[in-house]
This record gives C-alpha cells, sequence and structure tokens, in this order.
C-alpha cells in the first residue's frame, strides 16, 4: 500500500513538471536559492547588499541546453523580491520571465519556485533582481549554457572558464538610490566599479601558464558602458550571448550595460601576476578598477602601468561593433550551421521605430520611448491579460513611431501577431549611449550609424552574417537597426538596460499574441503562479 502512495505521488509530481513547462526527455537540475540582506563591503564601505545563499554575487547556474531548471526562491527580505534571466527566452512560457508585467514578485515570507528550460540555447547570460532597484544591492550571478555532447563547438575545450560580473556600483544603499529617484532626481555619478563583487584589485584568477582560458563577461551595471582589457594579452572572442562568433581578436573590449562576451585567452606571457582592468565609457570622469590574472608558477606580482583603455571615442566603439559577426560554419545549440537561417532574405511584416527621451514631466525627471514614460500597473500584464481583467492595459497604447508632442504617462502595450517579422529602428537624439533589451527573443543587429535613420538606410544593412543577441548599445545621436522574427508567444518587456531609465519610464511591453489557444503557440498558466492586484483570489488551473 505504501509503495502504491509513493508511486501515485511520483506521477502526480511528473505530471505536474510536465503541464508546468518542462520536459521528461530532458535532465532537471534542482536549486534551493534563500534571499536574505546581509553586509557587504564593494568598495570598502559598510552597505546592506541582498545576498542569495549568502553569497555576493550569487551562485552560478550551469545548465546544457534544454535542461529544466527548477529554481526554489525563499524570499526573507522585509519587501517584495521579484528575480530576471536577462537572455534566457522562455520559449512559450513568459509567465516564468520574473519582470513585474509578467510575474507576482514574492512577498515577504514567502517563496516561488521557477519552471525555466534552457530551451534551444547555449552561451553565456546572468540573472539579477527585476524589481524595486534591488539590482543596486546585488543580487545578481552568471548563467552558462553549454552545448549538448554530441553537437561540436568551433574551438577547443578550454583549460578553465571563468564567469566576469563586471559594472559599476554606488556606495548608497537601494533603498535611498529608489527614493532619490522617486523624488524626482537622476541618480549622481557612480562611487566605483566591480568585479565578481569586488573593487580594487579585490578579485584573483588563477590559470595556468601556456593553456587557454574562457572569460565570460557581463556588464551587469545600472548606467555605465565599460571597456575589458587583460595587461599583456589578446583576446578572441567567440560567443555574444548565445550566438558563436567569427573568432577576432581584441585587446580591449566595449561591454555595453546588459551585454555579455565570452573570449579565449591564452596564457603565452612571462609567469608573473598581470592586471584585468575594466574601466568606464563614455564617462565626465573614467571610472576603472582591476582584478589579478596569476600565473600558477608566478613568483612577481603585478607591475608597471595600468594598461590604458578608451574613454570617449564614438568610432573605436562603432567599428568595433560593426566587426563582430556571425559564424556561420559553426553549430548553435541544434547541430545544423547558424549561416542556415538566412534572415536576409525574409520580407519584413513592418518597421516599428523606438525613439528615446528624457522629458521633466509635474516637475520630476522621466525616461520615455516615442514620448510615453511607463508606469507599472497594479497587476502584471500578463496576469490582466489571461484572466481578460479591464482597464489594467490597453493594447496599442505604446506608438510604434515617435511622437514628438508632449511626454505623456501611460502603462504602454504594443500588439503584434505571431510569426510576424519586424524590423525595430532605435533612434538615440540624446548625447547619451543608450543600450536596449528584448525579453523572450535574440534579434540580428542587422545595422548602426550616426545621424536620423531613413528607408535608405538599409542598403549600408548587413543581411548575411551579422551577430544574433538580445541587448544592443546605440551611440548619441545615432540608430541602431535590428530584425526579429516574433517566434514566441507571450508578453515581453522591451526597456532600457540603464537601470535608472528603465525605473523612471523607458520601458514598454510587446504582446505577441496567437488566436489558436494552443500549448504548442505557449504553456498554460503555471499551477503555482503568484496572483496578485486585481488577479488576486483567482484560480490558475486544475492539475
Amino acid at each position: 500500500m505504501r509503495d502504491s502512495r509513493v508511486l501515485c505521488s511520483l506521477i502526480a509530481l511528473l505530471l505536474s513538471l510536465a503541464v508546468n513547462g518542462v520536459y521528461g526527455d530532458s535532465p532537471y537540475r534542482f536549486f534551493t536559492w534563500k534571499i536574505t540582506y546581509g553586509d557587504i563591503y564593494p568598495l570598502g564601505v559598510k552597505q546592506q547588499g541582498i545576498l542569495i545563499n549568502g553569497q555576493f554575487p550569487g551562485p552560478q547556474i550551469d545548465a546544457v541546453t534544454n535542461d529544466n531548471l527548477i529554481i526554489s526562491v525563499y524570499n526573507y527580505l522585509r519587501e517584495p523580491f521579484l528575480i530576471s534571466w536577462n537572455g534566457l527566452q522562455q520559449r512559450r512560457n513568459s509567465w516564468q520571465d520574473g519582470v513585474y508585467g509578467t510575474t507576482c514578485p514574492i512577498p515577504p515570507g514567502k517563496n516561488f519556485t521557477y519552471v525555466l528550460q534552457a530551451k534551444d540555447q547555449i552561451g553565456s547570460y546572468f540573472y539579477f533582481p527585476s524589481f524595486l532597484f534591488h539590482k543596486a544591492a546585488g543580487a545578481f550571478g552568471g548563467i552558462r549554457i553549454w552545448s549538448r555532447p554530441r553537437i561540436p563547438v568551433p574551438f577547443p575545450p578550454p583549460a578553465g572558464d571563468f564567469t566576469v560580473l563586471a559594472g559599476d556600483w554606488y556606495r548608497s544603499n537601494h533603498y535611498v538610490l529608489r527614493r532619490l529617484l522617486d523624488s524626482g532626481h537622476n541618480l549622481p555619478f557612480p562611487d566605483g566599479l566591480l568585479i565578481n563583487g569586488r573593487g580594487w584589485n579585490g578579485y584573483t584568477f588563477t590559470v595556468e601558464p601556456g593553456r587557454t582560458y574562457r572569460f565570460r563577461i557581463s556588464n551587469v551595471g545600472l548606467t555605465t558602458s565599460i571597456n575589458f582589457r587583460i595587461q599583456g594579452h589578446s583576446m578572441k572572442l567567440v560567443e555574444v550571448e548565445g550566438s558563436h562568433t567569427l573568432q577576432n581578436t581584441y585587446a580591449a573590449l566595449d561591454i555595453h550595460l546588459g551585454q555579455t562576451y565570452s573570449v579565449l585567452v591564452t596564457m603565452d606571457q612571462a609567469p608573473q601576476d598581470y592586471y584585468i582592468v575594466v574601466s568606464s565609457r563614455f564617462t565626465p570622469r573614467v571610472l576603472t578598477t582591476t582584478a589579478i590574472l596569476h600565473y600558477s608558477n608566478s613568483r612577481r606580482g603585478v607591475s608597471g602601468p595600468i594598461p590604458g583603455g578608451p574613454t570617449t571615442e564614438i568610432a573605436w566603439s562603432l567599428n568595433q561593433a560593426r566587426s563582430i559577426r556571425w559564424n556561420l560554419t559553426a553549430s548553435g545549440p541544434r547541430p545544423n550551421p547558424q549561416g542556415s537561417y538566412h534572415y536576409g532574405m525574409i520580407k519584413i511584416s513592418r518597421t516599428i521605430t523606438l525613439a528615446n527621451s528624457a522629458p521633466y514631466m509635474n516637475g520630476k525627471q522621466r525616461y520615455a520611448i516615442n514620448g510615453v514614460s511607463f508606469v507599472p500597473a497594479d497587476t502584471p500584464l500578463k496576469l490582466a491579460d489571461y484572466f481578460k481583467i479591464p482597464g489594467v492595459f490597453t493594447l496599442g497604447s505604446m506608438p510604434t513611431s515617435p511622437n514628438w508632442g508632449n511626454a505623456y504617462l501611460q502603462t504602454s502595450v504594443m500588439a503584434s501577431n505571431f510569426r510576424e517579422f519586424v524590423e525595430i529602428v532605435f533612434q538615440n537624439w540624446e548625447d547619451t549611449v543608450q543600450s536596449y533589451h528584448i525579453d523572450g527573443y535574440s534579434f540580428f543587429v542587422v545595422g548602426m550609424d550616426g545621424g536620423q535613420w531613413t528607408p535608405a538606410s538599409r542598403t549600408r544593412y548587413n543581411l548575411r552574417d551579422t551577430v544574433a543577441r538580445s541587448t544592443t548599445q546605440v551611440y548619441p545621436r545615432s540608430w541602431t537597426a535590428i530584425y526579429m522574427a516574433l517566434d514566441n508567444v507571450g508578453m515581453w518587456n522591451i526597456r532600457s538596460e540603464n537601470w535608472a531609465r528603465q525605473y523612471l519610464g523607458q520601458q514598454f511591453y510587446l504582446r505577441v499574441y496567437s488566436p489558436a489557444n494552443s500549448w504548442r503557440d505557449e504553456l498554460p498558466i503555471p499551477k503555482n503562479a503568484l496572483l496578485c492586484g486585481r488577479a488576486r483570489g483567482r484560480h490558475t488551473r486544475p492539475l
């Protein structure tokens, strides 16, 4: 009798996992995370951080293509908490995206289990807290999705694989920064830069001479583009946010907010210690921090001047961005070559133009796209859409071209249809570099240049081997154009990766709709979905 009960429980668990959008033929990886406050000293000053299992930064996630990730998150903070997965596409499953437009935050003292799948993805990504400006307090970490064993990777296995989480940092606690933004002011200039949660020379990477290592570098900062370089060593670029690239060699790499690059570095120098340098880009004052590259047989510490890097040169960065190309002959997450998808031969369904701005509204600093400054609703938009709750948002409230009139506040949602193939032009008329991320997708960065985009700009597009990624920069007074196949049904956040701009309205949601109402197109609402706002008290679904 007892054995039959155990068997029935096991069957029920497997059915529950299957219905929640994971697949029994792929491995499962289970994680339990406890979210707490804790004292941290990243810039030598004690401040309150947000830790995962007592760690800052948080623990690494390692997975293989198509693995199922079961991540149980326990919130021990005094405020709601929400975590998102920068670059994971959540195929057919925007329920798990972890931004407030799709997911209720976890209340204090409660827990929620994310059920994700690394479906048809490889590469380097990161996770971060997406709610209440918690990103300024930590709780971010790296994600590595490895290729399946039988699918070839276009470089020999490295001797080691390092995650580098770099970005700007503030000594002020996150709630102080949040109050500053809520009062109508922008953030001040950052206090410094971090590498893996540490300040100057605070982190060491130990290597063996003569061997080659992979470095996965993410810009997890709030406001600043960075430049990454290693004293005396060149870097061979091999992957960008899930795309294998042509293996160009660089002495320094610009990495904009939210972006991730993978490079191979061969330890071919004299045995000693070398600086790993991160510095700010396009800032009035250059911030710099360092880590240590330590040869295992080194008897000599770092020496000499810290290698300099670019500062405000736009053309240098633009030329480097254009040099990053897709490796057409390499396999992606599937055995077929990346170049078998001919994005440049697909007819465009429509063009969407998105222009950023920085209006003052009611005496307060706001940020906007096409004149609309996003205001979060009282209910996640995905839940309002599913339960057909009126008055939460209006389709078409996000215009598809700039509105040059007065800016206004709106819970902005753009309507789109499943299997459209769209061209999106990001137009930047400000004097700062912009960085945009699109949840749920990887897109092709077909062109970027200075000035005003016009239809004639298409003659300069790369329609053969531009890289596919999920985050792109837009240089000052410039444009960037992307192609994107809307092949993932759901409610998807399009946002500035400058977190002050995102918080004050430079974001919106793209509703990709299929009338089929089929699990083939979109997974059902998770049975354990948290319900808040006007969705509170409703029911998800029976098993």
